[in-house]
């Protein structure tokens, strides 16, 4: 709708041969727009800005059948039909690690607060991801709290604040929050044909290492499950019984979708590392879903056991990969790897995996952590807590 009122209103404006000018006529003069762009000799560009349907933005794209058109689009899928007709996609990634802190530098000086930036600025880009709006929106809240990008980063990490309290709106123009603006596409991913399966991979993909995790957990059971359990809109009222059990080429294709919507990463050729997200995202994603955290985080774990190597020496590059996704659960929400009865088996598969592979102090503080998290949940007496120790 916004597409066809723009062009009917460009239509009138160069005068484009059968255009009316009527509020009824607008779908029509907006193709007589279409008609002008493709056949005129004078020079014109079209801005299409953050494209959320590439299939209907198809259906009204301009052409240029003499060559002085162009059409500039921005947007966050990756659907195939963006790359064909003549169009070229221009892959926009985060800020370089040099480009972040120089960003820091000048809006911080430019709002006169220049003192504001300390020597954590590198690491607060960082731990940002390197992400342009969040780094904007960052800056907002430094500028409008007085604190310096050290004090910042220690906000950030503790994680005790929410992302849209620590991520205000800002002047350059970004007044949706962070949350929304990150996970706007989740809800219509979630409808699409892989219907309901989009929100409950998110839940899993965003306790996960962000850096990376294997394609092949989404084939293991335990995602398969919860994928099962969790699903958004097949019920057992809408079946007449038990939903079916999602199948991996069903978890295959939720994850796909997600990469279409450029919510996660699928890059098969990235090894152990084949899935993606970027760790504001992830943060977003476990925000808003703080109930299901436990069993995503319990699931992926489960995940993550399955595929493990049989002995400690097989396969030490995807061994190194799951350890990583461990310590990144353990992160998020160690107790739910903790029951009355005892400790996640994936806690002594990588305490023992670490041993294994002479890294001994990453060994010495998972040991450390598993044992005080034995001692408060289970008790000193408890066999867990013994081995641990």
């Amino acid at each position: 709708g916004g597409v066809i009122a723009a062009y009917a209103r460009a239509a009138a404006r160069v005068q484009a041969p059968g255009v009316t000018g009527q509020q009824g006529d607008a779908e029509a003069d907006a193709r007589a727009f279409l008609d002008w762009a493709a056949a005129t000799g004078r020079s014109w560009l079209v801005v299409l800005d953050d494209i959320t349907d590439p299939a209907q933005a198809a259906a009204w794209w301009p052409a240029s059948h003499t060559g002085t058109g162009w059409v500039l689009a921005t947007t966050r899928r990756r659907d195939p039909v963006l790359s064909g007709g003549g169009r070229h996609v221009v892959d926009v990634d985060v800020y370089e690690a040099d480009e972040a802190t120089t960003y820091l530098r000048q809006r911080l000086a430019t709002a006169g607060k220049a003192h504001l930036l300390d020597d954590r600025a590198g690491a607060l880009a960082r731990a940002l991801g390197w992400l342009p709006l969040a780094l904007s929106q960052a800056a907002a809240y430094m500028i409008g709290q007085r604190v310096t990008c050290g004090a910042y980063l220690d906000l950030y990490t503790a994680g005790s604040g929410k992302l849209d309290e620590l991520m205000p709106d800002d002047p350059d123009g970004h007044t949706r929050s962070i949350t929304v603006t990150l996970l706007l596409a989740l809800d219509a991913a979630d409808a699409q044909a892989t219907a309901g399966l989009a929100r409950p991979a998110m839940d899993l993909a965003a306790v996960l290492d962000p850096a990376g995790h294997p394609e092949a957990l989404w084939a293991t059971g335990a995602a398969c499950a919860y994928l099962t359990a969790y699903r958004t809109r097949i019920t057992s009222e809408e079946t007449g019984g038990p939903a079916e059990p999602v199948t991996p080429r069903q978890a295959r294709a939720a994850v796909l979708q997600l990469d279409r919507y450029g919510l996660i990463t699928l890059d098969e050729q990235a090894g152990h590392r084949a899935v993606r997200i970027h760790a504001l995202t992830a943060r977003a994603a476990r925000e808003t879903a703080p109930a299901r955290q436990a069993a995503a985080v319990r699931a992926a774990a489960d995940a993550v056991l399955a595929l493990w190597p049989d002995a400690h020496h097989d396969q030490p590059g995807l061994t190194a990969v799951l350890r990583a996704s461990t310590t990144t659960l353990t992160t998020h929400a160690a107790d739910a790897l903790w029951t009355p009865d005892g400790g996640h088996p994936l806690l002594w598969r990588a305490g023992l995996s670490l041993l294994h592979a002479g890294l001994h102090n990453p060994a010495i503080t998972h040991w450390k952590h598993t044992t005080d998290t034995a001692q408060r949940i289970l008790g000193p007496e408890h066999p867990d807590t013994l081995t641990a120790q």
